[in-house]
């Protein structure tokens, strides 16, 4: 039987093939970012009371009502922006089901998408199945900062979205408030909608605080805000998360929603609503991540890798070119045979591939691990 493939480019994901290659050589799997400890028990235990009593059938459409009434209060809370629960805020499986439900619903053919490269990798396979083009405009140097003059000159009347990431997956980075402002500035007078992806919310350090789009006037009102739930609480495989959009925007997303999941798990929904209630879950999160990342880097400290510490996210990126001048792609699959360590090169996100000699390894792992992982680090 002979098709024509709607994505002829895609391949393997790049975190599936390490994830793999480090299971076959059994090597330390710093590659996708997965904790690999526990959950906190009482998040668990109100899961399981949820399960008890028998929350084991659909979930309403949107999502379980206690979970959304949580989410609304915890935006209200941080960022003093208010969505209404029963209208504007959907739950769903996970970020990436949310990011594509959002493009499905606006983007058509020949609309054009502005992303930042190195972008998360289900961006531009979600644009282009439903006809969309992908523009991306690569961040500048080892810092990832944005040309905000390149965004200007790449809206045109065919720009329909654009999909910002803070804290930034690959790179650690997060933008700004001179950035949020700056891109509010040239969003306004324009029908461009906002996807603002911010899972990493929580995870954040050295006192900064996260500049969400919910805080700002003019882009909150353009703008899908996406979150998740496993990268919050160290569930990953749990697939929960939601988003957040003013009614017009949202009663799009359902006409799509609906008939993409329609619902997702209803007892973690339950367990999850009543865990949320307590804002020190979510407040923790910055000083013990950032513990981990602090020892990961002083027990690599004598390495000849070289790095500026991550901003947000639970991954640092460490720049490899004292080592070798090999291809990230080929010296990541080098460390994880020969010295059994996994990571995620950077050029698979860039835009044509650039290799700027850089890997990514995630350090939401225990302190075990993370000394295993860093005495091989200083080996090389």
């Amino acid at each position: 039987m002979q098709h024509t493939s709607k994505l002829p480019t895609v391949g393997t994901t790049i975190f599936t093939v390490m994830s793999q290659l480090a299971a076959k050589e059994k090597a330390i799997n710093l590659s996708q970012g997965f904790p690999n400890f526990p959950s906190d028990p009482k998040l668990i235990k109100m899961v399981q009371q949820a399960l008890r009593e028998n929350y084991n059938q659909y979930a309403p459409m949107p999502g379980a009502t206690v979970l959304r009434e949580a989410i609304a209060e915890k935006m209200e809370y941080l960022y003093q922006r208010n969505y209404n629960p029963h209208t504007e805020i959907v739950v769903t499986a996970g970020a990436t089901q949310a990011i594509y439900t959002i493009i499905s619903a606006f983007v058509r053919p020949n609309d054009e998408v502005i992303i930042f490269t190195p972008a998360y990798d289900c961006y531009a396979p979600a644009i282009e199945v439903n006809g969309g083009k992908v523009v991306p405009i690569q961040l500048q140097g080892k810092e990832f900062s944005v040309n905000w003059d390149e965004v200007r000159n790449n809206i045109n009347d065919k720009t329909k979205l654009m999909i910002i990431n803070t804290p930034h997956n690959p790179s650690g980075t997060v933008l700004s408030k001179t950035d949020m402002h700056t891109l509010s500035s040239i969003l306004e007078n324009t029908n461009i909608i906002l996807l603002s992806d911010e899972v990493y919310e929580h995870i954040i350090f050295d006192g900064a605080k996260h500049e969400s789009a919910a805080i700002y006037p003019k882009l909150a009102a353009r703008a899908f805000i996406t979150a998740s739930f496993g990268k919050t609480f160290h569930n990953t495989g749990w697939k929960m998360g939601y988003c957040v959009a003013p009614k017009e925007l949202m009663d799009e997303f359902k006409k799509v929603h609906q008939f993409n999941v329609f619902s997702v798990n209803h007892p973690m929904q339950i367990g999850i609503g009543n865990y949320l209630k307590n804002p020190a879950h979510y407040e923790e999160l910055p000083v013990f991540f950032q513990q981990k990342r602090d020892y990961f880097l002083n027990a690599i400290k004598d390495s000849r890798f070289t790095w500026k510490p991550a901003q947000g996210t639970y991954f640092q990126v460490l720049s490899y070119d004292a080592i070798t001048d090999e291809l990230d792609t080929e010296f990541a699959k080098r460390l994880t045979r020969e010295h059994k360590i996994a990571s995620i090169p950077l050029s698979v996100f860039n835009t044509n591939k650039e290799d700027h000699k850089l890997l990514r390894f995630c350090f939401a792992k225990t302190e075990e691990t993370l000394k295993q992982a860093a005495e091989i680090l200083n080996r090389i």
